[in-house]
């Protein structure tokens, strides 16, 4: 049920944009074990003024392959996270060529009282899921 919403600079095209997708959704099934089809990604292109990604003062050099990606998911252990990570990054990196330095990640937790995914319905809270 992770929720990845992805901000990137324009340019990628649609099969860019798909493999990108499919490498973090085969991250998701390996960190989070959720099923196949448990899978909720959006794509935000932005011109490259509208991005500014430094490094905190880590020394981490950005390219125009950045990758912003936010994960609004419910609580998830620390271990979970860590490999989520970790496997992002490789699969992005293996599949994409994006490097780990342009991938930053920010986790945004909420309970599964806060879903609906669809008909005006909180479904966990009503035991369909």
């Amino acid at each position: 049920m992770p929720l990845l919403m992805f901000d990137v600079l324009e340019g990628r095209s649609e099969a860019e944009t798909k493999t990108m997708l499919d490498a973090a959704h085969r991250a998701v099934l390996t960190a989070f074990k959720v099923p196949e089809r448990d899978r909720y990604q959006i794509v935000h292109e932005n011109k490259p003024y509208q991005m500014v990604i430094q490094d905190t003062g880590l020394g981490i050099e950005r390219t125009e392959k950045i990758v912003v990606l936010r994960v609004f998911t419910s609580p998830r252990s620390a271990e979970q996270k860590a490999l989520f990570l970790t496997e992002l990054c490789r699969e992005l990196h293996d599949a994409c060529d994006i490097a780990p330095s342009d991938v930053m990640v920010s986790f945004i937790n909420n309970d599964r009282s806060d879903w609906s995914f669809g008909n005006g319905v909180a479904q966990y809270l009503t035991g369909e899921l």
